[in-house]
């Protein structure tokens, strides 16, 4: 292990946390609406944050001088990206532990909900801890109330910071994967095949630094769009960067107690939509869709025959149609078992909900924990399927469900012609066995996971915070550890889209970040540091 590389390109994260942490600092102040009570402590807590992500990100670049041999090698690569992400982690957590944020009616964060928190944010899963984003009306001096136990609160800073990281996050994984690693030799690119490839990702592999460029660009021209939008619909400047950083990182987090819900409106749930299935696309697709050959830009028959493979993509399909189907199924059962009235009503919370979950954005019209049994089960079965590869999204991704697909077809035909010889294709193009396999191993690999957390979880948690009811919660721990792995956010019960996390005990909330960090780096990048041999030196 190659430990002074390991710790240089650690100490590059750690200065970019903390230069990004600048940009929360003007909500500090009373004239972007911070209570002016809270301005001091607000930005002393933020600056002392911003200073211990630079000095710490000194520290590693002081230890990492001694390198001589910049290749990064596969098991480099894994270190700085487990290690990465942990470190992001921690020093994402400290502007909830050295500013004012209550995260319960006189109940101050620990280091535990800090850290959950802030990996919630990273890693776009958009679960909270916080029972309170929003001061009552009346309230007049937010510090007093919150520490005699009257509110909770969140600083305005805090809250921007809060949606950024999911924006960082979103975009962190396209950079960190498709443009960083890619450069840094075979072991980046190794790490790189973790994430089952499109059919397009071989062609966009050889241009790695051209496509991440261009995946920048329209990440940030959609952030700008959507942002715009929102406010030509009424929202603040505040609330639409908050809810724009996630909806295109496909996080979650939002500025009101109610989600989107609060907003009450139709055209602002519409716009949400549309760019939520917009993140959770492969962005490998609009790189074809998008870049130039050579110096000359496509023409619009070039465009149109772009347009052409961009819709008949079977990955892209599929995610379609899952998301169509599944909004007319729940439709027709919230309207026939009497949830909704009008078909109105109906389908635009069925459409609305059942995108947040599929592409595992999280944010909530309704709280269809009160929902029927079978609509919720219908959800919870959308929190594994997620959005497409190379998305923002999280979840299992549909790519692996359609091989997933094509092998068990394969087997099957194989018990009754056993010397039958047939790769393996999808859309005309042949699936690579070692592909094959890391899909089955995926899907074995996650559902032991998602087992024994589920376990260990039950075993953590005292009945008693369920009243003595065992079957909430055994239905509350699965949800979360389904909600945590697949980066979805809101869950069952407690962890419900109008309830929170805080409920769980400090134990299981370190437990449910970890899950979070698997789910986000696709599992191999977090169990790899858990093995003795990673780290030997040969």
């Amino acid at each position: 292990m190659n430990w002074s590389l390991v710790s240089r390109l650690l100490a590059y994260l750690a200065l970019l946390i903390g230069t990004a942490m600048v940009v929360s600092l003007p909500w500090s102040f009373p004239v972007f609406g911070e209570a002016p009570v809270f301005e001091r402590a607000t930005l002393r807590g933020m600056v002392w944050s911003i200073g211990i992500c630079l000095a710490a990100g000194g520290v590693l670049a002081a230890l990492g001088r001694q390198s001589s041999d910049d290749t990064l090698l596969r098991k480099e690569a894994l270190a700085v990206v487990g290690l990465g992400w942990i470190l992001c982690g921690v020093l994402g957590g400290l502007p909830y532990l050295l500013t004012p944020v209550y995260r319960m009616p006189g109940v101050p964060m620990t280091s535990a909900d800090a850290f959950f928190e802030s990996v919630s944010g990273f890693t776009t899963t958009g679960a909270s801890v916080l029972s309170q984003l929003e001061v009552p009306e009346g309230i007049e001096n937010c510090e007093l109330a919150a520490r005699r136990g009257e509110i909770g609160y969140i600083p305005r800073s805090v809250l921007f910071w809060r949606s950024f990281t999911h924006w960082l996050g979103g975009m962190g994984i396209i950079v960190l994967f498709v443009a960083i690693l890619g450069q840094l030799g075979a072991g980046g690119k190794a790490l790189m095949r973790r994430e089952v490839p499109g059919p397009l990702s071989d062609n966009v592999r050889p241009r790695i630094r051209e496509s991440a460029m261009l995946m920048w660009t329209i990440y940030l021209g959609l952030s700008a769009l959507l942002a715009v939008t929102l406010m030509c619909q009424g929202m603040s400047v505040f609330d639409s960067l908050c809810h724009t950083f996630g909806t295109l990182a496909t996080g979650g987090f939002s500025t009101r107690n109610s989600s989107v819900g609060a907003f009450a409106s139709s055209g602002i749930e519409t716009s949400i939509i549309v760019f939520m299935i917009l993140a959770g696309t492969n962005f490998n697709l609009y790189y074809l869709l998008f870049h130039s050959s050579g110096r000359q830009k496509p023409g619009w028959a070039e465009f149109l025959q772009r347009m052409k493979q961009f819709v008949l993509d079977p990955e892209f399909r599929a995610y379609l149609a899952v998301i169509l189907v599944s909004i007319s199924v729940l439709a027709v059962l919230l309207h026939t078992t009497g949830v909704y009235q009008s078909t109105g009503a109906t389908t635009r919370h069925a459409a609305f909900n059942v995108v947040a979950i599929m592409t595992t954005t999280g944010f909530g019209t309704e709280n269809f924990a009160v929902w029927p049994a079978f609509a919720q089960s219908l959800l919870l079965l959308l929190m594994f399927v997620g959005g497409c590869s190379g998305s923002t999204g999280g979840g299992i991704k549909v790519i692996r469900f359609l091989v997933l697909w094509k092998v068990l077809k394969l087997e099957a035909e194989r018990a009754f012609r056993p010397n039958l010889v047939q790769p393996i294709r999808l859309a005309g193009k042949r699936i690579d066995e070692s592909i094959a396999r890391d899909v089955v191993v995926y899907f074995c690999l996650l559902g032991l996971i998602f087992v024994a957390s589920w376990g260990l979880l039950l075993a953590l948690e005292p009945t008693s915070q369920w009243d003595g009811n065992s079957s909430e919660k055994l239905v509350d721990c699965g949800s979360a550890v389904a909600a945590t792995l697949n980066n979805i956010g809101p869950g069952l019960g407690v962890c419900g889209p109008h309830g929170n996390y805080t409920h769980f005990t400090d134990a299981g909330k370190v437990l449910l970040t970890f899950l979070m960090l698997l789910g986000r780096l696709e599992l191999f990048a977090i169990v790899v540091l858990l093995i003795p041999a990673f780290w030997k030196t040969q």
